[in-house]
């Protein structure tokens, strides 16, 4: 099994910057993508970016220029920079890796509120 345990969430103004982290714990041989989703409430879980092994990254239109995720490969950690927050961004956030071979895991979440 792996378990996936995030950090960095929490209350903060618009305008203002967070930074998550995600730890990947457990039976791990090599993960191949790692991502964050957010799920705002009413919605469905919607993905935020990904980040392949070799640091491909991709984004959601909504964030791209003010999110930026990266990993530490040898850590098994994946990180989300936000900046500029806005109150569409508060939400839950999720870490999501898939492993070589196509098992996924899911962290338990982590709240971010953008508000004043």
């Amino acid at each position: 099994q792996v378990q996936l345990v995030e950090s960095g969430g929490g209350l903060v103004q618009p305008g203002g910057s967070l930074r998550l982290s995600c730890a990947a714990s457990g039976r791990i041989f090599s993960i191949y993508h790692m991502a964050w989703y957010w799920q705002a409430p009413g919605r469905q879980r919607e993905q935020v970016a990904t980040i392949t092994s070799g640091g491909t990254t991709n984004y959601a239109d909504s964030v791209k220029g003010r999110f930026t995720i990266s990993r530490d490969n040898a850590k098994n950690m994946v990180y989300l920079q936000m900046n500029s927050l806005k109150p569409d961004d508060t939400a839950v956030y999720y870490c999501h890796v898939v492993l070589y071979g196509g098992t996924v895991f899911w962290g338990q979440g982590t709240q971010v509120t953008v508000s004043s």
